[in-house]
């Protein structure tokens, strides 16, 4: 263990709220090293329960672990080339794994270690996948320009659509409805009709490639990251679903390629917010509305951070190319400016708790 800790950083930096920039080292915080849940970098992360995260990365495993408890709870083998997205069904032991070995499999929890269905057509690797709200139908986008719809029950595929440039980087099934959206290589963020597999709006092409997208709990908003270079490009975009095309702000701050965006379950007194990760192995959490990044939390030598989960509205879950997986924790703290007792502003404090 000892060993293992020595590769980390022990101490997490504070990052204050109000401008996203350093603390002056008032927090000080011991990182709990678990068992690492994969061998090599890895390329997403998502939640199966309350307790429960899925992983997948390029060691070609898919692992569920307890991150609470900090322990695996089970790997499963079954792709031959790396995984590069996984996603489950809420409220189910039901797995998703692509890979670019061209396939998805579908593996329970409960059913042993085996995959209980294969789905194969694609000709490069799958980067998109998603769940219908019913559970019946899986969403599947590839570089090779296809857009696929499946039965999940027999593992049929039965729409297909090739549109030249389509490479696609992610897709997400819009919560309530059936819509499903893309982002491309091609700079496109494409909306979907499940039920004629026609696509339905097309965003403005952006300047530099869609990596990632997440809507909105409540389907009004889909949010989009690029890659870029420099701070150039390398922003996240909010978007109104409600009117095609509309861009209400960007999140601007990165430096290098922002690999994933996803909205944060909103808080109590309402507040909404969206959460970025980057190439520059930096996470940072932005008021979705006014666009004001309230904190940065920088993950030194952990690499490029391409995939985030949340599990609730003050944790989340970061995939990392070097370090693993961190568990991050979102905090509100008083407002040290003005002390306790003063009625000081609340702001947010953000730090690695864990990595595994």
């Amino acid at each position: 263990m000892g060993k293992l800790q020595s590769k980390f950083r022990k101490r997490s930096d504070l990052y204050r709220a109000s401008q996203g920039e350093k603390a002056d080292n008032t927090f000080d915080s011991q990182v709990v090293q678990y068992e690492p849940a994969h061998q090599g970098s890895i390329n997403t992360v998502t939640n199966l329960s309350p307790d429960l995260c899925v992983s997948g990365g390029s060691d070609q495993a898919v692992v569920v672990y307890d991150w609470k408890q900090g322990r695996m709870c089970q790997s499963f083998q079954g792709h031959n080339r790396e995984v590069t997205k996984v996603v489950c069904y809420p409220g189910s032991t039901w797995i998703f794994s692509a890979s670019r070995d061209k396939t998805v499999l579908m593996w329970d929890l409960n059913q042993g270690d085996e995959p209980i269905q294969e789905f194969c057509g694609h000709e490069l690797v799958v980067n998109g996948v998603a769940i219908s709200p019913d559970g019946r139908k899986l969403c599947t986008g590839s570089r090779d320009n296809w857009m696929c719809l499946w039965d999940i029950e027999s593992a049929k595929c039965e729409h297909r659509r090739n549109i030249s440039r389509n490479l696609v980087t992610h897709v997400c099934w819009v919560p309530g409805s059936s819509s499903v959206a893309q982002t491309s290589e091609d700079k496109m963020i494409r909306v979907w009709d499940s039920r004629s597999w026609q696509v339905t709006n097309t965003f403005p092409a952006k300047q530099y490639i869609q990596t990632h997208c997440d809507v909105s709990p409540n389907g009004n908003y889909l949010v989009s990251s690029s890659n870029g270079f420099g701070g150039q490009g390398c922003e996240a975009t909010l978007w109104d679903l409600r009117q095609p095309g509309c861009k209400v702000v960007e999140y601007r701050g990165h430096q290098q390629t922002t690999a994933c965006c996803v909205f944060l379950p909103a808080l109590a007194d309402g507040t909404v917010r969206v959460a970025t990760s980057s190439h520059d192995s930096t996470i940072r959490i932005w008021d979705q509305n006014s666009a004001v990044c309230l904190a940065t939390l920088p993950l030194d030598g952990a690499g490029p951070l391409v995939s985030l989960s949340p599990t609730d509205c003050s944790s989340l879950l970061c995939a990392s190319f070097s370090c693993g997986l961190h568990q991050i924790q979102l905090g509100p703290v008083l407002n040290q400016a003005q002390g306790p007792g003063t009625g000081g502003t609340v702001g947010l404090d953000i730090k690695v708790v864990a990595r595994f």
